[in-house]
């Protein structure tokens, strides 16, 4: 496949792209997370209370299928126009998500809004890769790193905010205004860029990983709720690890392969990935479950514990920042990931101390630290990889590391799901049923007499800290897998750029 090539924009033109990518990552990561706290006014009002977790689940299972598939498909055919395709996609199904009047329609278009979500963000993360320098990529992936970050937290926020104040179903209307703003100035302001050399679509293996990534998302999404030794859940960890043994010979065979096996050969694709997962499994562990931790066992709403959740956004922001700029160096790549992973670890670790009496400067301590180390890694692993591959296996390299932290995503959530819930009834079990109290559900501990409420509380504070300390080993693995982990730099054109856009104007970009 020929090199892709792409016009090189005014230093004006990159900050108008950059802006619109931005808008692009920010409603897709949204959409992750907004639904969440309408889930319970949405069942009521579609009438679907025993379906409502595929609201959710549909979106994630959608743009992590979709995402392989779309990174390949921006390297045939040109990203740019891929991506205002996706994001056209996006915005179709926001309105039709707005507009469901049944569970299953709003399911249905749930599922065409993560397939233009996934493709937004991989294709997101590949532009960049286009648009500046191998040496200036870790500076702005780590703006997007940033604005992924801060959306998963801010996202039930508004979610809460929009369900109390207007409808739920400006929850997805929302994207329609920036979602047009982010559209015109992608089509204005992105390099147009040629197609590669013509080759047959990979429909074979584009199917397999997507059914691989159906498999996990439904596993992680549905293991605890349909039993983990269930036939159902037995039968689809059997057959996912099945379509993965049949993958590579499948990508072998094909012409244009939408993994190349040669990526699945490579050290840091392989390594980089996996730590993307476990970071990402953490990452996720903690930004879904400590404000339920915080509403729940301290009692404040979920507006204040976005608020008690800041000096984690603050760690993250200022991590990803000098984290983007440290990996300027590509000799540093290695100490920041694993200053990151280390001080994830260490997070981790005090959030394995937290009890129902840990006061609100400690817990601000204990975020801090978290949220700087959750911002040292994602887009060091993204830059490391990208940097490590021709620039026309770009969007197919960005999109392996996405899709293995989208995975990671889920696999966080369920599994410390799981640990929570089972150990607080565990520790519950002895407690008596009062009211509307059940041990398997946490969110009946306010129907619990005030007498035995302090006994659940620290119950289920307990169990959220244990769950922390199981997570936490992933993290270390992931730091034996950067001691292993040789970043390269990608060769660069003959003015030290990535061939698409002068140093120049990188530079009065960032200056600007």
């Amino acid at each position: 496949m020929s090199k892709t090539q792409s016009a090189s924009p005014r230093a004006g033109g990159v900050a108008a792209a950059m802006g619109a990518l931005i808008l692009a990552v920010l409603l897709a990561a949204l959409d992750q997370t907004i639904v969440s706290t309408a889930l319970p006014r949405i069942a009521q009002d579609l009438d679907g209370f025993d379906d409502i977790a595929w609201v959710s689940a549909a979106y994630l299972l959608a743009s992590t299928a979709v995402t392989p598939l779309w990174g390949k498909l921006g390297d045939m055919f040109g990203r740019k126009r891929l991506y205002l395709t996706s994001t056209g996609i996006f915005l179709t199904a926001s309105v039709a998500c707005g507009l469901a009047q049944t569970l299953p329609e709003l399911i249905g278009a749930r599922v065409l809004q993560g397939v233009g979500g996934g493709g937004m963000i991989v294709l997101t993360f590949a532009l960049v890769g286009d648009i500046v320098a191998p040496s200036e990529r870790g500076r702005y992936q780590g703006m997007f790193g940033s604005v992924y970050g801060v959306a998963s937290i801010v996202g039930p926020l508004l979610g809460g905010i929009f369900t109390d104040q207007l409808s739920w179903r400006w929850a997805f209307l929302i994207n329609l205004p920036v979602g047009i703003v982010a559209l015109v100035l992608a089509a204005r302001a992105l390099p147009a860029a040629t197609r590669g050399a013509r080759a047959r679509i990979d429909y074979a293996g584009a199917t397999v990983l997507a059914a691989i990534a159906t498999g996990l998302v439904l596993v992680t999404s549905f293991g605890e709720r349909w039993g983990w030794g269930s036939p159902a859940i037995i039968g689809l960890i059997a057959a996912t690890l099945a379509l993965a043994a049949l993958l590579v010979p499948v990508e072998r065979r094909a012409a244009a392969p939408v993994l190349p096996p040669a990526m699945l050969g490579s050290r840091t694709v392989v390594f980089s990935s996996l730590i993307g997962f476990f970071a990402n499994a953490a990452m996720f562990a903690v930004l879904v479950y400590l404000p339920t931790y915080l509403q729940i066992v301290h009692g404040v709403s979920a507006t204040l514990s976005g608020i008690h959740m800041l000096p984690l956004v603050a760690g993250l922001v200022v991590s990803q920042s000098l984290a983007g700029r440290w990996a300027a160096h590509v000799e540093r790549l290695r100490l920041i990931l694993l200053g990151g992973l280390a001080a994830n670890l260490a997070g981790l670790l005090l959030l394995g101390t937290i009890g129902g009496g840990t006061g609100t400067l400690a817990l601000s301590g204990y975020f801090l630290i978290t949220g700087v180390g959750i911002g040292m890694v994602p887009m060091v692993v993204l830059t490391t990889v990208q940097n490590s591959v021709p620039a026309a296996d770009l969007g197919a390299a960005s999109a392996v590391v996405t899709f293995a932290r989208s995975i990671g995503a889920a696999f966080g959530v369920a599994v410390f799901g799981s640990l929570l819930n089972s150990g607080f009834a565990e520790r519950t079990r002895a407690l008596p049923t009062v009211g509307g109290f059940d041990a398997a559900r946490p969110d009946t501990v306010g129907h619990l007499p005030a007498s035995l409420r302090d006994t659940a509380l620290d119950a289920f504070a307990h169990a959220t800290a244990t769950g922390y300390l199981w997570i936490a080993p992933s993290l270390a693995v992931g730091i034996v897998l950067a001691l292993f982990l040789k970043p390269s730099r990608e060769r660069e054109g003959p003015d030290g750029s990535a061939g698409n856009i002068p140093d120049s104007a990188v530079q009065e970009t960032v200056a600007a």
